[in-house]
């Protein structure tokens, strides 16, 4: 019995971790933002603190798709950004990150201030915000 509840959980674990790695993360922005698109190293300019055409804010530190955005767009892992944005921190160059938690929260602070750049799954992508990147 203790084999085939191992068995079960296991099973679980992988369709899940499977279907967070097929979600397509989607930059999204204000529909009032001019821009149509952007490209990954604008996006990954202001998540690194060096651009501030737009404030960024992020899902849970420990969401999947926080971890995947990063590597993906900056090409760094969670850690490293979180070291880069201590040094900006520290030398009062910037604020990092808002941490807003879920895809919804970050949906509808996006969706509330011109200002704001986030990033969701693309099944959280409704007509409240624009999608200018979708990160392969």
């Amino acid at each position: 019995m203790n084999c085939m509840f191992s068995k079960v959980v296991t099973a679980l674990l992988l369709t899940a971790m499977s279907a967070a790695a097929m979600a397509e993360v989607v930059v999204i922005v204000n529909p009032k933002f001019a821009a149509a698109s952007m490209t990954e190293d604008e996006v990954a300019q202001i998540f690194l603190g060096k651009s501030t055409v737009l404030t960024p804010v992020d899902q849970a530190e420990s969401a999947p798709m926080r971890a995947e955005f990063y590597k993906k767009v900056t090409d760094k892992e969670p850690s490293q950004v979180k070291t880069i944005w201590s040094k900006l921190v520290f030398t009062g160059k910037g604020t990092p990150p808002k941490d807003l938690g879920t895809a919804a929260d970050v949906r509808k602070a996006v969706a509330a201030d011109p200002k704001m750049i986030g990033y969701v799954d693309k099944a959280s992508v409704d007509g409240s915000v624009k999608a200018v990147l979708t990160v392969k």
